[in-house]
């Protein structure tokens, strides 16, 4: 009996350990699998005790499942700033309890966190321009240093620029020259680059094919769009303007997380030196908002820290989403839906700058031509934002009114343009 013991307790010690136990951490993101990949297994791997379950959902169907009976879920991460504020706003996510040092909120003057706490943001893209530098060569055109380079009467037909409302990016990039340069001088540049422009009307990724094809010379879209064009053997490059603009990707803990340890380790992770130098695999390249890490980056890659401090603004990102709907629906209103006449227009004021540069008329054709059918304020205005969301009857009117007078005011501006440079209507 001592024997059969004896040899029991030693096949028990020859048997390999059994694994421990691991727990769940539920994770619903947007994130395509290139990036999940690199993040699940190095979470992982540095905390075996933990596995991921991803839920993934198009950022527009997430809120429908969220608002639906529905398991447990620990951590939200991904790209989508509304549903954030949203979830925020409904009491859905606790406030981070994690330890946040070495992360600012903000990027210079460009808010990219919560201010009050309860999701922050773990990287960043950044808006400018993809160009195909052969096809600028061949044109005689420079590598564009900011959005107003694109407003040069030479670069007119070769630049592309997405319409708010149909491309998912397009209203932040829009918002982010309202309020970089002000609202009366941002949408002065932005009609002037539209009138050198075709307008893309869907698809994250048309615009860098359409560089990438030559087409165009330039186009307005996110770094990653090009940086991912460019891994797929695309000839173009991409350059952010002086005022560059950011749309922050965010975590955050549900207060319904069944796992709140793993949930906390998860977001620890992501934000950690370890999981920021992530972002600068090949296959993610995004923009890592811990600035430590960039003293490790690969070379040539964007800093926008350092960016910050050469040229910075403030960026009230609960401006720029409270008036997204309405600051699209005036982009139409003021060139996709008077695209042909804008183009036309603003090539009879650069005639009329040529043959009399000094006429006292030209700016009475400016004037027009820059004409806005609501000032900032109203713009902010909650219940004017309320009738682009929920759009009814009122909404249509009002769209109807500004046709008209932005109508009127492109052919004022036209005539008066025309005359000084002694052409006829």
């Amino acid at each position: 009996m001592k024997t059969a013991n004896w040899m029991l307790a030693l096949c028990l010690l020859l048997l390999p350990p059994l694994a421990a136990a691991t727990e769940k951490v539920v994770v619903i993101t947007s994130y395509p699998q290139e990036v999940i990949s690199q993040f699940e297994a190095a979470f992982e791997k540095k905390y075996p005790q933990y596995r991921l379950e991803i839920l993934w959902r198009q950022s527009r169907d997430t809120m429908n499942y969220l608002h639906q009976p529905h398991s447990p879920v620990d951590v939200y991460w991904t790209p989508a700033q509304r549903n954030f504020a949203q979830l925020a706003k409904e009491g859905a996510l606790r406030k981070l309890d994690i330890d946040l040092t070495g992360l600012p909120k903000r990027i210079g003057g460009f808010q990219i966190s919560d201010p009050d706490g309860y999701y922050v943001a773990h990287e960043t893209a950044g808006y400018g321009m993809a160009y195909h530098p052969a096809e600028l060569q061949r044109l005689g055109l420079p590598v564009p240093i900011d959005w107003k380079s694109l407003t040069a009467p030479a670069y007119s037909g070769h630049v592309v620029v997405p319409i708010p409302s149909k491309v998912g990016y397009a209203p932040m990039l829009v918002d982010t020259l309202l309020q970089g340069y002000g609202w009366e001088q941002g949408w002065d540049i932005l009609a002037r680059v539209a009138a050198n422009a075709s307008l893309a009307d869907a698809g994250a990724t048309f615009i860098s094919d359409d560089v990438g094809s030559g087409r165009v010379a330039v186009g307005m879209t996110m770094d990653f769009f090009a940086v991912s064009a460019i891994a797929n053997g695309k000839p173009l490059r991409f350059t952010y303007p002086v005022r560059v603009g950011y749309s922050p990707a965010h975590i955050g803990i549900f207060k319904e997380a069944a796992n709140l340890n793993g949930a906390r380790t998860f977001a620890s992770f992501v934000l950690s030196d370890e999981g920021q130098k992530l972002l600068f695999h090949p296959d993610i390249r995004k923009l890592p908002v811990r600035p430590a890490v960039y003293a490790r980056k690969p070379e040539g890659y964007f800093d926008p820290f350092a960016a910050a401090r050469l040229a910075s603004y403030d960026y009230d990102v609960a401006t720029g989403l409270s008036r997204q709907e309405l600051v699209s629906a005036l982009f139409d209103a003021l060139i996709t839906r008077q695209h042909a006449v804008l183009k036309t227009m603003w090539s009879a004021i650069h005639q009329a700058e040529q043959r009399a540069p000094n006429d006292p008329r030209l700016q009475q054709a400016r004037n027009h031509a820059n004409w806005l059918p609501l000032t900032a304020a109203q713009a902010n205005d909650a219940a004017r934002q309320q009738l682009f969301i929920q759009r009814d009857s009122r909404t249509e009117s009002l769209e109807q009114q500004w046709n008209a007078d932005i109508a009127n005011h492109y052919a004022q501006a036209t005539r008066i343009a025309l005359a000084i440079a002694g052409e006829k209507p």
